[in-house]
């Protein structure tokens, strides 16, 4: 029997890469709500119809909601609907790439993922100044001469990001459109991400071996009401 799931958007579809052959359909009620649905998707060649791998997966977003983002599509936000800007607490909605896997693990426990893995130590940041070159990058504070005034040590948010992917929000690094956007592990309960895309763990692991960097993984997250 074959499970229903939602299709992707067609205010996003149109511009999902041809190359993309996996999709993290990440659906919420309303652009105020941190709570969402995931659904992986996969494709054999572009045109073909998507078919459901897993899902849906119970997710949470920024406490604020959704905020458009700026990524793959090249559509405007639709009226009335949030523009995302740096500490917003809004998750971005919109086409965004899934480049790389971090986590605290080394690179040899990490030897099951398919994509590129950054090892989190002490030293690595993502950087929130908008004044910083850097903004919008993990960096290793190490190899880089300081130039921001905040940031984020992640390792501090160990439990979050034990396991996690970067999502490729804001690109070109502008600043004040958002920055070091991931997907990480859900902090539980009734709490929501500071704009992130989190899972459970299960669900975490479940995709994050799942995703296949030869494959174009895509996030297209939005409302559920755009079907």
């Amino acid at each position: 029997m074959t499970r229903s799931f939602p299709r992707p958007p067609s205010s996003l579809a149109t511009d999902i890469p041809n190359a993309c052959r996996q999709l993290l359909l990440v659906l919420s009620p309303s652009t105020d709500s941190p709570r969402a649905q995931t659904w992986l998707l996969e494709r054999l060649l572009n045109g073909d119809p998507w078919h459901l791998h897993k899902g849906p997966f119970t997710t949470t977003l920024g406490r604020a909601g959704l905020a458009w983002g700026t990524g793959l599509h090249r559509s405007s936000p639709p009226p009335t609907f949030p523009v995302k800007t740096e500490g917003d607490k809004r998750s971005p909605a919109g086409l965004f790439p899934i480049p790389q896997a971090f986590g605290i693990a080394p690179p040899t426990h990490a030897s099951h993922l398919r994509l590129p893995y950054i090892p989190i130590t002490e030293h690595t940041i993502g950087v929130d100044d908008v004044t910083s070159k850097y903004y919008n990058q993990i960096v290793d504070d190490r190899h880089v001469l300081r130039d921001w005034v905040s940031h984020e040590a992640m390792i501090r948010y160990a439990k979050l990001y034990e396991w996690g992917a970067v999502i490729a929000h804001n690109p070109d690094c502008i600043p004040g459109l958002g920055s070091c956007i991931f997907l990480h592990l859900a902090p539980g309960g009734d709490q929501a991400t500071a704009g992130c895309t989190a899972l459970n763990n299960a669900d975490l692991q479940t995709t994050l071996c799942w995703l296949d960097p030869a494959k174009h993984p895509i996030l297209l997250q939005g409302l559920a009401s755009w079907q």
